[in-house]
C-alpha cells in the first residue's frame, strides 16, 4: 500500500469490519434442497429450451459454462442434460427473510444487496463479539443449520475488499482481507473481477495492457481519465484498494434493468419482439431477486446511427410480472415501425420501493470504530 493510505482512509471514514455474505448459487441451491433427485445435476432455474433465460445455475451446471442472463437455448446447447425449473420467487423471497434475521441477531447495519446478498457492518456488533471473522463463521453455521443452504462469506475493512472476498473460496468459504493486505490483494487479481468491469471493458483494458490490479494501480489519473471517463476515478480507488463507502441499512435503488446490444441490427417488429421476450425474463428475475417493486417501465432503443429513442409508463401501483411483461411490449409497439434499424434494447423498472418493510431495528445505526484489532 502507498504510504498513507489506510491512514486516510481511517482518517476519512473511519476503518470498519464489513462481512459481504453471498448465498452459493441461491435459487439453484434452493431447487436441489427442496428435490432430493436434483442433487449432483446441473440445474438452471427459468428459461427453458426453446425460450427465456436462466435466472441462476448451479455449480455442476457452470462447469458447463452455463450462466445467469443465458439465453435456455444456448444454456442446452452447452450442457444437453441441463435440467430447467421454472423460478419460485416467493420460496426465494421467505428464505432471505430468514437469513436477514439471522443478519439482524449481530448488527442493525445490514445492506441487502438482492435476495442472497448483503453487507454487513460489524464494527461493533450487538452481541459484543468483537471479531468480524468469528461473526461471518457464526452466521454460516447458522445458515446452514436453520436454511439447509451453504454461504459464502468475505471479510475486510471496507465493502469493496469486502465483496471480492466473498467470491475468493466459493462454495461454502470464507476469505478474510486484514488491513494491510487488501492492496496486494488486488493488485494479484485479474481486472473481470472487478466490479463494474464487464467482459466488454475487460478487453478493452486489455487492448491496453491492463490486466490486472497491479497494472491498473501503475496507470496515472490522467490516463484513466482520458481512457475510460466517469469510470476512472473508481478504478484509481479500487486498484488501491480504497472504499470509504458505509454500511447503508436503508440503501434505495433508483431502478433495475438490462439491455443487449444485437449482433446484426434488427429492424423487423418480429426480430424486436423476439428480443424483447428474452430481456424482459432476464429483468423480471433481477427484480425479483433484488425483492423490490417498481411503478415505472421504460423502454429504450439505441439506433444504428446511435440515436436513442425511449418510451415510458406509470401505473399508480406496483408493477407486478404481467403488468410488466404487458407494458414493456404495448411500448414496443408505440415505437414501432422505426425510421431505421436498432442495435440494442434496453428495458428499465424505476420508482423503486422495497417489497416489504426493512425491521424497525434496522433503522438504528452504529459509529465505525478506528481500530480493528479484533478482525
Amino acid at each position: 500500500m502507498e504510504s498513507g493510505e489506510e491512514d486516510r482512509q481511517e482518517a476519512e471514514g473511519g476503518l470498519r469490519k464489513i462481512i459481504h455474505v453471498d448465498m452459493d448459487a441461491f435459487f439453484a441451491s434452493v431447487e436441489q434442497r427442496d428435490d432430493p433427485s436434483l442433487k449432483g445435476l446441473p440445474v438452471a432455474v427459468g428459461g427453458s429450451e426453446a425460450r427465456g433465460v436462466v435466472a441462476a445455475a448451479s455449480y455442476e451446471a457452470r462447469r458447463f459454462g452455463v450462466r445467469s442472463a443465458m439465453p435456455g437455448a444456448q444454456a442446452a446447447r452447452l450442457c444437453p442434460q441441463l435440467v430447467f425449473r421454472r423460478p419460485r420467487f416467493e420460496v426465494y423471497r421467505g428464505i432471505s427473510r430468514q437469513i436477514r434475521a439471522i443478519f439482524h441477531d449481530y448488527t442493525p447495519l445490514v445492506e441487502p444487496m438482492a435476495l442472497d446478498e448483503a453487507y454487513l457492518d460489524v464494527t461493533r456488533d450487538r452481541l459484543g463479539l468483537g471479531n468480524a471473522t468469528h461473526i461471518a463463521t457464526l452466521i454460516r453455521e447458522r445458515i446452514f443449520k436453520e436454511t439447509g443452504l451453504t454461504a459464502s462469506a468475505g471479510v475486510s475493512y471496507n465493502k469493496f475488499l469486502a465483496k471480492l472476498a466473498s467470491d475468493q473460496n466459493k462454495p461454502n468459504g470464507l476469505c478474510v482481507i486484514r488491513p494491510g493486505e487488501g492492496v496486494p490483494f488486488v493488485e494479484s487479481l485479474p481486472l473481470r473481477r472487478f466490479h463494474g468491469v464487464g467482459p466488454r471493458g475487460a478487453e478493452r483494458m486489455a487492448a491496453l495492457g491492463l490486466q490486472t490490479g497491479a497494472d491498473l494501480r501503475a496507470c496515472s489519473i490522467d490516463f484513466l481519465r482520458e481512457n475510460f471517463g466517469s469510470q476512472a476515478d473508481y478504478l484509481y480507488r479500487a486498484a488501491r484498494a480504497i472504499d470509504l463507502r458505509p454500511v447503508r441499512a436503508h440503501r434505495q435503488r433508483k431502478s433495475i434493468g438490462g439491455e443487449r446490444t444485437f449482433a446484426r441490427d434488427i429492424s423487423t417488429g418480429p426480430g424486436l419482439r423476439e428480443v424483447l421476450g428474452d430481456i424482459i425474463a432476464m429483468v423480471w428475475a433481477d427484480i425479483e431477486k433484488s425483492g423490490v417493486r417498481g411503478r415505472t417501465v421504460t423502454l429504450k432503443l439505441r439506433l444504428s446511427d446511435f440515436t436513442l429513442r425511449s418510451h415510458a409508463r406509470t401505473l399508480d401501483r406496483a408493477v407486478e410480472e404481467r403488468d410488466f411483461a404487458a407494458i414493456a411490449r404495448e411500448l414496443l409497439d408505440d415505437m414501432l415501425p422505426l425510421p431505421q434499424p436498432a442495435r440494442l434494447m434496453g428495458l428499465i423498472l424505476s420508482g423503486l420501493e422495497l417489497a416489504s418493510a426493512p425491521s424497525a431495528d434496522a433503522k438504528s445505526e452504529a459509529a465505525p470504530s478506528g481500530q480493528m484489532s479484533l478482525f
